[in-house]
């Protein structure tokens, strides 16, 4: 009797964890999915009919400076925008600096203006939420 409800608390105690776990997951799974809503809302404001905006986000670093410089070498744009939300913003500076001292030194690109602001939405949850964003224009002098 006594090894019976032992064994009953272990399953309890097995049953607990995996529920903890799974909603463990959940929470992850939510605020993926809530991040990946976020970026495609935000893509969506960009406008489709700017080819020379670049939204830098999770892929790859030199993907994005890849597009910067092939905005302005292969597809002859005079400026191009580098736009970045919330914990992209390093990584935005960062691909506006690597591509115009590595690989466009010698086309002369400026900054004409970084613009800094704030986007405020509600998340599943319905709290507020704000999240920084910078859009860095650069131009060919």
């Amino acid at each position: 009797m006594v090894e019976e409800k032992k064994q009953i608390d272990e399953d309890k105690i097995v049953e607990n964890s995996s529920e903890d776990e799974n909603m463990e997951d959940s929470k992850k799974d939510n605020s993926e999915k809530s991040e990946m809503v976020e970026k495609e809302k935000s893509q969506d404001n960009v406008g489709e009919g700017n080819d020379n905006v670049i939204f830098v986000g999770i892929k790859p670093f030199m993907n994005y400076v890849t597009g910067v410089v092939m905005q302005f070498q292969n597809k002859g744009q005079e400026e191009v925008i580098v736009s970045a939300r919330g914990k992209f913003i390093s990584k935005a500076v960062d691909v506006v600096e690597v591509a115009r001292r590595t690989f466009l030194k010698d086309e002369d690109i400026q900054i004409e203006n970084i613009g800094i602001s704030s986007e405020q939405f509600e998340n599943k949850e319905g709290k507020r939420i704000f999240v920084s964003t910078i859009e860095i224009k650069l131009v060919k002098n």
